[in-house]
């Protein structure tokens, strides 16, 4: 049999109706399989008749809603591929997707005018974009180059598009940042995705009727994975559009929430919320987390409320599946991130590609095998051919396993910093702090802090005759980057130390500026 994402809701819109598949929380619109099998087939439908064909990019600029949903499986049914942009980014970063992965389309929300705006009127250069489809949130009304997503989408029917892709053909591409300061498209397959549904479900406790509470931008695989998988086990997805720790509390009693995802950032917020003394959680039944371990204290703090802790490491190149460590194992195995999921392998190698045995104390880098990893990175043989080799992904994460096979990360050969669940990578805010005026070179360092796990700290040298401020630097990059990349931290300082070829010495500076962050 085939595989078509797409068709995935069809078959569950068969088997059951009526059952209900998403809840939106503030809005309050509730939608049964049925429901939004006929809505997806309406914008099928209406992306078809618009020109979009199999292998057309289709960019999507939404916050976490029905329309996200619908959106992705009517992409889907039709071989089109989906392209879903960080909403956190501002217009330059944004153009750059749009101009490398060739988008035909743009589906956003209102709540973006002003970047889309700027972007169509040409202030970011030429884009291939066509077609701007905007979803109205606000009373501004929609400008005349753009088709109102409410009445584009009415104007079609309801019956099935026929089918576009199938198998290895390219489901969507997502983009994450890169060493280089350039993000890179990851692209996956329907069978990729297949793949890390039945990885995530045969390795995590999924049940028939659990209620997932979609918190997380879905513009993450941590999240579009999960909304994937809803319609694939016929379970229902509880989406919040704007992620706020007391509606959450209400979100999970008033839906009887489940199961949901929360860097530990977030659940140590939840601890000191006072609505966990005022809303009945006691439906969830687990919670999967990731980016950062999990004290034994947090471990503890959550089993006395009856909800059991997945900690999970895992990457938008393998489609989120890597390894997890299971409740039963957290607390002792602190620190780790588990074992590999169900049809997922690892491997560890030294820096001559020899596997290190299980059980050494030597660290070497994690390499991850399974039919869920990417194909590829979207018009970059090279990123590549360095990243896929001989069906193994290579992840630059350095990491030791102990004799029963648990995994623990001790490092990152990129230097990714992941500050509040988010991946940040210290050569692309190097490179904006480079061109501030200011600044005669810059380099970019991560720190603990108790708040956010880690956190960029920028050390400047300055620019001759200028004196820039932290407020100064900060000014500057909330200017070219995404609010949540802009560093926080800031120190002057004479000189960069490098080596006699001129490479940056990271690990000097880690040792002179060892943190932790005052927050």
């Amino acid at each position: 049999m085939k595989t078509n994402i797409g068709l995935f809701l069809k078959k569950r819109a068969e088997i059951c109706p009526n059952r209900e598949a998403f809840v939106e929380f503030e809005r309050n619109r509730r939608f049964t399989f049925a429901e939004l099998n006929g809505r997806a087939n309406r914008v099928a439908n209406g992306l078809l008749d618009s020109g979009i064909r199999p292998g057309d990019r289709v960019t999507t600029l939404l916050k976490n809603g029905i329309e996200f949903v619908e959106t992705y499986f009517a992409i889907a049914k039709i071989g089109a591929v989906m392209v879903p942009i960080n909403w956190r980014l501002v217009a330059g970063e944004i153009s750059y997707i749009l101009q490398n992965s060739g988008a035909k389309a743009l589906v956003y929300d209102s709540d973006f005018d002003a970047t889309v705006n700027s972007l169509q009127g040409g202030a970011q250069g030429e884009l291939p974009v066509e077609q701007w489809i905007r979803r109205e949130n606000s009373d501004t009304g929609t400008p005349d180059w753009a088709m109102d997503y409410d009445e584009f989408v009415g104007s079609f029917p309801t019956q099935e598009p026929p089918v576009g892709a199938w198998d290895d053909d390219n489901l969507f591409i997502m983009y994450t940042s890169g060493t280089t300061g350039r993000p890179k498209g990851v692209v996956h397959s329907h069978n990729g995705m297949l793949w890390s549904q039945l990885t995530s479900m045969s390795t995590s406790d999924m049940r028939d009727g659990d209620r997932w509470l979609l918190a997380l931008p879905m513009f993450h695989v941590g999240c579009l994975s999960p909304t994937s998988l809803l319609v694939h086990r016929g379970g229902a997805g509880i989406i919040m559009r704007e992620l706020e720790v007391g509606a959450m509390f209400r979100c999970i009693e008033q839906e009887k929430v489940t199961i949901f995802m929360a860097v530990p950032a977030l659940l140590q917020f939840m601890l000191a919320a006072p609505e966990l003394e005022q809303c009945d959680i006691s439906s969830v039944r687990w919670i999967a987390t990731g980016a950062a371990p999990v004290p034994v204290s947090l471990l503890h703090e959550y089993e006395a409320l009856g909800i059991s802790i997945f900690q999970a490491y895992g990457l938008t190149e393998s489609c989120g599946p890597g390894t997890l460590l299971l409740p039963e194992d957290g607390e002792a195995k602190v620190g780790s991130c588990g074992r590999p999921q169900m049809h997922t392998d690892i491997n560890i190698i030294d820096s001559d590609g020899n596997t290190i045995p299980m059980g050494s104390d030597q660290a070497g880098e994690l390499l991850v095998g399974g039919r869920h990893l990417m194909k590829e990175y979207w018009n970059n043989p090279q990123a590549t051919a360095e990243t896929l080799i001989d069906g193994w992904l290579h992840t630059g994460d350095i990491c030791t396993w102990d004799a029963e096979g648990f995994v623990t990360i001790c490092d990152r050969m990129k230097d990714m910093i992941i500050s509040g669940g988010e991946n940040i990578y210290p050569a692309e805010l190097e490179n904006i702090l480079a061109a501030c005026p200011e600044v005669q070179e810059a380099a970019v360092i991560g720190v603990a802090s108790q708040k956010w796990g880690e956190t960029p700290l920028a050390l400047i040298v300055p620019a001759a005759g200028t004196a820039p401020t932290a407020e100064s630097l900060k000014a500057y990059c909330k200017e070219n980057l995404a609010g949540y990349k802009v560093p926080q931290l800031y120190e002057l300082v004479d000189t960069l130390p490098r080596n006699p070829s001129g490479k940056l010495l990271k690990p000097e500076l880690r040792k002179q500026f060892p943190g932790p962050a005052p927050f």
